[in-house]
């Protein structure tokens, strides 16, 4: 794998008591598209809350870029280049399209960092530059789930985390994600926490999977595409 942009190192996360997630660690090298799976409750979602700072590890290391980011707050993370879809879409309902993605533009960009304008968003999806002034409530669920990546972009991630992204979703915008996501790959690293398996297999160039919160595989897309039938009872996916 090339040089890491995003780095955890047996990253150790609790709810209360509650042991989550177990020594993981997982690396995301520039320009890739990290598939993070595994069947419902293997801990994705807490490791991508655990990486924004959400639900802080109790021990362990989350780097970017070499950067320590275990003691940061949220806020710090996303200036960082952390950029976060969450899952479920969250976009603010009473707000235009215009103003969800205004109210996360970033703000102070260092010059080397990709910097995303409302028009770059409005380049990928046409849609919503013709709804520009409609409130976001009010849009289809494929519509809103494009207005929540293109407010992840508009705070200029190096690193885009977008967690369950096709949740919902008829098969044709599912099918427009997939080309989004590999779209983005020249601007953005990504990782993709996702139950669509063909969905995930179709942009990922890596793949970790977790049962239980730890780590059961990483390696390519192609090796774990390999070894798919013996990993099979690891997975929850479509």
């Amino acid at each position: 794998m090339a040089t890491s942009l995003l780095t955890l190192d047996r990253v150790n996360t609790y709810y209360a008591d509650s042991h989550v997630l177990h020594d993981v660690s997982l690396e995301l090298a520039p320009g890739r598209v990290l598939a993070l799976l595994g069947r419902n409750g293997a801990g994705k979602s807490t490791c991508i809350s655990t990486i924004v700072g959400f639900v802080p590890p109790r021990s362990g290391s989350i780097r970017l870029e070499g950067q320590e980011l275990t003691k940061c707050t949220p806020e710090a993370i996303c200036r960082a280049g952390i950029g976060l879809v969450p899952q479920g879409r969250r976009i603010f309902p009473s707000l235009t399209v215009r103003e969800n993605l205004e109210v996360a533009s970033g703000r102070n960009v260092p010059p080397e960092r990709a910097r995303w304008t409302r028009e770059d968003v409005n380049q990928i999806f046409p849609r919503l530059r013709e709804r520009q002034n409609q409130t976001a409530g009010s849009l289809s669920g494929g519509e809103q789930q494009m207005l929540a990546i293109g407010r992840g972009l508009m705070t200029n991630p190096k690193v885009l985390l977008l967690d369950e992204p096709s949740e919902g979703l008829a098969p044709q915008i599912v099918r427009e994600v997939g080309n989004v996501i590999e779209l983005l790959k020249d601007r953005v690293s990504i990782v993709l926490v996702e139950q669509n398996l063909g969905l995930a297999m179709k942009v990922a160039d890596d793949v970790v999977l977790l049962n239980t919160g730890r780590v059961v595989f990483v390696g390519s897309r192609a090796e774990f595409e390999a070894r798919q039938a013996e990993l099979h009872v690891h997975l929850g996916v479509a």
